[in-house]
């Protein structure tokens, strides 16, 4: 019998309303068709992102673009080592995926870990489950890889055999936790943890926990964390000013202070291991001729403006055990 979208009553989840979560939610979407603006004017593939978000009427930056293409290749570059490492043979915990599509991109390009979680404000993945419902492009690839007769669905949770996408506040470990595990999620393998401009929307005690959480609960792994950092100086506070007029309070900004900081809160809270750099390093590091193509897309006036905004961000990671996998040498 055909799998099918169907949903069974049974399951039920939980919703985060307060209204503090606006702002943070706001900047999904501005991520999300940023991404899409980059994707439509040739800085990378990604043909099922258009069937998340709508393309902006407004133009991005050509620093903005190049800033998205080290964001997403440097996150890239370090998820498909750690699923070559492991031969697959592990699971990805996207926590605040918004409309990430790296599970699509990943199935194409035959590299699917043996489970891939999303996680992200109910609201979030209310929306993104409505597009995987209606669009067979988005549905079809986790129906082939189900085979079972029914997916478990309802509004805030999708669970199949390769993919799960969950609702679930971060703040809240036990009920993060108790969703991964009705998903099946399996601490005895390796695990990949993701967060993308997550934990500086928490206070440092509520990041501090996850990572904690993440150290503690899995025998072997990695995190991935892409966010602020050198946010005392004056572009800074400037970045900060921005975000706060929009209702939108950068609450985790004390450990965005260096690379060192940065650093520092994965070794504090249980990570063996732990390297970072920021945004500009990454770029110059890039292959010369990526460089050269997205460099022709585009004139940007402003060299200046790019490098002092990719040196206010930063990619970091950090693992835990894996040493017979060599985790420990994986680098940008």
């Amino acid at each position: 019998m055909a799998a099918s979208l169907r949903r069974p009553s049974t399951i039920s989840s939980s919703s985060s309303t307060e209204a503090d979560d606006e702002g943070v939610r706001g900047t999904c979407e501005d991520a999300s068709m940023c991404k899409r603006f980059a994707v439509s004017i040739g800085y990378w593939d990604d043909p099922y992102i258009q069937h998340f978000v709508r393309l902006s009427k407004e133009r991005k930056a050509p620093e903005i673009n190049r800033g998205y293409f080290a964001r997403v290749h440097g996150i890239s570059q370090l998820m498909k080592a750690f699923l070559r490492k492991t031969e697959c043979h592990c699971q990805v915990i996207n926590l605040g995926a918004g409309m990430d599509t790296a599970f699509w991109m990943l199935k194409d390009q035959d590299l699917l870990p043996s489970k891939y979680f999303e996680v992200d404000f109910p609201m979030i993945v209310t929306r993104k489950l409505h597009n995987i419902k209606f669009k067979p492009l988005l549905s079809q690839p986790i129906l082939e890889l189900h085979c079972e007769d029914t997916l478990h669905m309802d509004g805030h949770l999708l669970d199949s055999k390769r993919y799960a996408i969950i609702g679930a506040d971060l703040r809240d470990i036990s009920e993060l936790e108790e969703k991964l595990k009705k998903c099946n999620m399996n601490t005895q393998l390796p695990t990949l943890l993701v967060t993308e401009c997550v934990l500086v929307y928490m206070t440092p005690e509520q990041s501090a926990s996850l990572i904690k959480w993440a150290a503690s609960s899995f025998v072997t792994a990695m995190f991935v964390n892409y966010e602020q950092v050198n946010m005392e100086d004056r572009f800074g506070q400037i970045m900060v000013e921005n975000l706060r007029r929009r209702q939108c309070d950068l609450a985790g900004v004390e450990p965005c202070k260096s690379l060192e900081s940065q650093k520092q809160r994965l070794l504090s809270n249980g990570w063996e291991t732990a390297s970072a750099m920021n945004m500009m390093e990454l770029y110059s590091r890039l292959p010369r001729t990526e460089v050269s193509r997205i460099e022709s897309l585009e004139f940007l006036d402003e060299l200046e403006l790019l490098e002092q905004l990719m040196q206010h961000y930063c990619l970091c990671w950090a693992t835990k055990g894996g040493s017979h996998l060599g985790l420990k040498d994986i680098t940008c």
